[in-house]
């Protein structure tokens, strides 16, 4: 049974390369984070691949993969190995002109413990995903895992107040982000310390608004793969943040590297008992919610 305290980690790494060695390099750094500790681990966004969608090129959707192939075959064999729980951000081939922005929560008995498929897809200048990748319809979930109850949800539904929300109203103990952000080089002087403040604020506001941890996984480096253009240069700052909102653990912007900190239920609940906030929530009120505007 899940225990009250259990250690997380989210693993930041540089992941432009083909898939066989992003593969084999993930599986190295999971096990390295098993061996500090580590229960529950997540990798960053895409782990498979360069974040292709700098372009629209139906050739990247070879990069994609079907259900339950390659990575939930290696990392199912790991996670039963090292008994922990991996969370495995991919691009799924769901079928023929479908695909999603994915991510298996692999128990530690290498089973499926759940599926997520990115809800929110961004269109901006070098992150091109609505031209990949299918919103996800399996809406936002809290897993049971034998370690904890865990959410999982994708980059850019960091932005989305209502994702947090109604993963943790479910259970969830932590919301994990697995994430691909970064600069645009040719901006990031002018708006780069606001871009990263505001990513790190909205998280941390959800940690607090739902009591819960929250931990993001990036990835880091300059990925400029498509000539004539700057690239992305991915800003790395994983993170991981208390129900309080207070940092428990923060990464550098351009190293390698595995965060890990403890996850307190018995704190979870006194943060909830003296911020009470669940309880206040006036749900009377708040149908107008689902509508796209309030005209």
């Amino acid at each position: 049974m899940p225990n009250n305290k259990y250690k997380i980690a989210v693993i930041q790494l540089n992941l432009n390369d083909v898939a066989e060695n992003n593969l084999k390099k993930c599986l190295s750094w999971v096990r390295q984070a098993a061996k500090l500790g580590a229960e529950v681990i997540s990798l960053p966004e895409l782990y498979s691949s360069h974040y292709f969608c700098q372009s629209e090129d139906v050739e990247n959707f070879a990069l994609a993969e079907p259900l339950y192939s390659t990575s939930f075959i290696a990392f199912s064999a790991l996670a039963k190995e090292l008994e922990v729980v991996i969370i495995v951000p991919f691009f799924e081939k769901r079928m023929a002109g479908i695909y999603h922005n994915s991510a298996y929560i692999i128990d530690t008995n290498g089973s499926e413990a759940g599926l997520y498929r990115k809800m929110h897809i961004p269109d901006d200048p070098h992150f091109y995903e609505k031209f990949y990748f299918t919103p996800g319809d399996l809406g936002f979930k809290a897993f049971p895992t034998q370690k904890g109850k865990i959410g999982t949800l994708i980059c850019w539904d960091q932005w989305y107040p209502e994702a947090a929300r109604l993963t943790a109203l479910q259970g969830a103990e932590v919301l994990f982000y697995p994430t691909a952000i970064g600069w645009h080089p040719l901006e990031k002087e002018q708006y780069g310390v606001n871009q990263h403040e505001a990513w790190m604020t909205v998280m941390k506001g959800h940690a607090v608004a739902n009591g819960v941890y929250v931990a993001a996984a990036n990835r880091i480096g300059l990925e400029q793969y498509i000539k004539g253009t700057a690239g992305i240069q991915f800003w790395g700052s994983s993170f991981i943040a208390g129900p309080q909102g207070e940092i428990l653990a923060q990464a550098s912007h351009d190293q390698e590297e595995i965060l890990i900190a403890l996850v307190d239920l018995d704190l979870q609940e006194n943060v909830r008992q003296n911020w009470p906030f669940f309880r206040d929530r006036r749900i009377d009120a708040f149908g107008d919610i689902t509508k796209r505007a309030i005209d």
